[in-house]
């Protein structure tokens, strides 16, 4: 059995090596553990970090695309390279590495197709009071969506199965979290969630400027995601719901200019 954890990365010279040394060298029923690093058009030593840690995969991606193209990208390599379980991390060690078994055992076990490390967000001193409450909005709306009982939709910490992960495409170019879910939810992959643990900050977020516009691109991520889902080849072609939803959801969320 192979494991390949791939970690998405972008102008992470000063936490990556933190990060990669953190990663688990044995996993009980795992054959196999590699790394794949992403590099998404960093200007920094992110690259030459990863080459001094040893990792085995490096995708270099030339110009940042974001974090949705980085991490299908790091999928892709995952898949070429014989993976059967792929984890997903953050380079930032926002999530405890040592947890990584709990995302893995509910596969090895045949109990879930993906499995979603949900964070203690009611516990988390650094999260104010908006942000948790907008966290829980926002993965109920997922839930809801995908018909799945996912906790912490916004969770960048999860493990996927090898057919799983050949199943979902992304489309969007924000984030992979919310439209993996609803297309599993919507296809009949089994999710899992498990509580994780998560590591004191060492920088702030770089996928959005604020709680508010997560909220607004991640709507709109939720509102491009078909309720009918056609299987073609390997991939997923989506039936878009009508323009006329979203742009009347968006000016809700956003109100009259």
């Amino acid at each position: 059995m192979k494991l390949i954890i791939q970690i998405p990365c972008f102008n992470e010279e000063s936490s990556l090596s933190i990060t990669l040394s953190a990663l688990p060298k044995h996993i009980p029923e795992i054959d196999i553990i590699e790394v794949c690093i992403i590099d998404d058009g960093s200007n920094d030593r992110t690259v030459e970090v990863a080459k001094e840690f040893g990792v085995n995969h490096i995708v270099i991606i030339p110009q940042n695309k974001g974090l949705a193209n980085a991490y299908m990208q790091g999928i892709d390599s995952c898949l070429k390279a014989g993976a059967d379980i792929i984890v997903n991390t953050d380079a930032d060690n926002q999530y405890r590495a040592d947890d990584i078994h709990k995302l893995v055992e509910p596969i090895l076990r045949g109990k879930a197709d993906i499995v979603i490390g949900t964070r203690p967000i009611s516990q988390i001193e650094r999260f104010s009071y908006l942000k948790k409450k907008l966290q829980r909005l926002g993965s109920w709306v997922v839930r809801y969506v995908s018909q799945t009982d996912v906790d912490d939709a916004p969770s960048g910490f999860r493990a996927i199965t090898r057919d799983a992960a050949i199943k979902l495409y992304v489309f969007n170019k924000f984030t992979y979290t919310l439209e993996t879910i609803v297309q599993a939810g919507q296809t009949g992959i089994k999710i899992l969630c498990v509580p994780i643990r998560i590591n004191d900050d060492l920088r702030p977020s770089k996928l959005a400027k604020s709680s508010g516009d997560y909220v607004y691109r991640s709507v709109g991520t939720i509102l491009k995601t078909g309720k009918n889902i056609h299987y073609v080849g390997s991939g997923a072609v989506y039936s878009w719901i009508d323009s006329e939803f979203e742009v009347g959801c968006t000016f809700l969320l956003r109100g009259p200019r």
